[in-house]
């Protein structure tokens, strides 16, 4: 058996680790990397994204480049979502899909426009775990006769700076204004006088950006935000952000066996606007028929707390489970995400959940369970 520090050699580490490190975070394995779980507490970081500003390192992120002059096209096959409604400079998050209409991953595709030869560029970024995955199939669908494609995942630094505050530090270090950019807007921008691409996304319910650079720019813009106030977040406050927001976590609330009917995501699914595409006819049918379980959101009574995996009990008779749950820091009250048939998904549903070999009440809600009023639209 591995012992503790071979495991640990065996992980692969961003540019930003040894910054992580001199701030004596806390680092844990994720999807096959050594990434910071905390950095002060939790609890300190969540609340400085709330009220402030955090950063993450998010560097293990999948990171592809592609280009062609019918690259939209042979993209529109893969997801249900409508990417001809995109403008340059404009962004939609999205799934990619197997034939049972399953989700493989989900991605954001950031379109860029034309060149002046009529060739289509875009980006698309993937979740760590999946990165090997989701390039396989890309590679596997997309006609590589007529779409360049291009992985950059190890080859540049991706900072989110997030918070209501999170125009105003990063700002100073950037060349371009930031404040005109909507909601999953995005553009090559100018950071610290380097190349630097920036969007208007981010995964934890507020206003913020994501940055993309080389790995020296990206140490260096790192340090100047530390410098100048900016709060360094772990992958801890990255989940209890997310989940408040009600954001889907893959491999835990959605994957390749549940659909985005299933998962509360039809409004990614176009199915009215847009032509043939992969798993098509499972979501139509699903849309036709109705689906026979969904993703909820559940406020659980007291202290307790749902965790991944523990059985929903209604009546008596386990009818689901739990995908995420936590101790929300800014409602001061367990929230949580499971599937449960149709007929026990609606508002107000009583259900009880089995921790410790004891069931606890908890009441179906709207999602998501906390809505920042920092947020821009798009």
């Amino acid at each position: 058996m591995a012992n503790q520090q071979d495991i640990t050699q065996s992980l692969v580490r961003t540019p930003l680790y040894q910054l992580g490190a001199e701030l004596k975070a806390r680092f844990t394995s994720f999807g096959g990397w050594e990434m910071p779980v905390q950095f002060a507490g939790i609890s300190k970081e969540h609340e400085a994204v709330r009220t402030a500003a955090g950063m993450f390192d998010i560097s293990h992120m999948g990171k592809f480049t592609l280009q062609g002059k019918h690259l939209m096209e042979q993209l529109q096959r893969l997801v249900p979502s409508d990417l001809n409604r995109l403008q340059p400079g404009q962004a939609q998050y999205t799934v990619l899909l197997n034939p049972q209409g399953g989700i493989i991953d989900d991605i954001i595709v950031y379109y860029q426009g034309k060149d002046a030869t009529g060739v289509q560029q875009a980006a698309i970024v993937v979740n760590a775990s999946t990165t090997a995955k989701d390039k396989a199939w890309l590679l596997q669908e997309l006609d590589l006769n007529q779409v360049e494609f291009q992985d950059l995942s190890p080859e540049k630094v991706l900072i989110a700076v997030q918070g209501p505050k999170a125009v105003k530090y990063l700002q100073a270090l950037v060349k371009e204004d930031l404040q005109p950019i909507k909601a999953f807007g995005h553009l090559q921008a100018t950071v610290l006088d380097k190349p630097a691409f920036i969007a208007r996304t981010g995964y934890t319910g507020e206003d913020g950006f994501e940055v993309m650079v080389d790995p020296d720019v990206g140490i260096e813009l790192w340090q100047k935000l530390y410098k100048a106030g900016v709060t360094p977040c772990g992958l801890g406050a990255r989940d209890t952000l997310r989940l408040e927001a009600a954001m889907a976590l893959y491999g835990q609330d959605i994957d390749d066996t549940t659909t985005p009917l299933e998962a509360g995501l039809s409004w990614l699914v176009h199915l009215d606007t847009k032509g043939d595409f992969i798993g098509r006819e499972v979501l139509a049918q699903q849309k036709a028929d109705g689906v026979q379980k969904r993703l909820i959101g559940l406020q659980m009574s007291g202290r307790n707390i749902a965790r991944h995996g523990y059985p929903v009990v209604s009546a008596g008779k386990v009818v689901g489970e739990i995908t995420s749950g936590t101790l929300s820091p800014t409602l001061g009250y367990p929230i949580a995400l499971a599937y449960v048939p149709t007929t026990l998904a609606k508002v107000g549903e009583q259900l009880e959940v089995e921790i410790r070999g004891k069931t606890y009440p908890g009441v179906v809600v709207k999602r998501p369970f906390y809505r920042s009023k920092n947020r821009v639209t798009s």
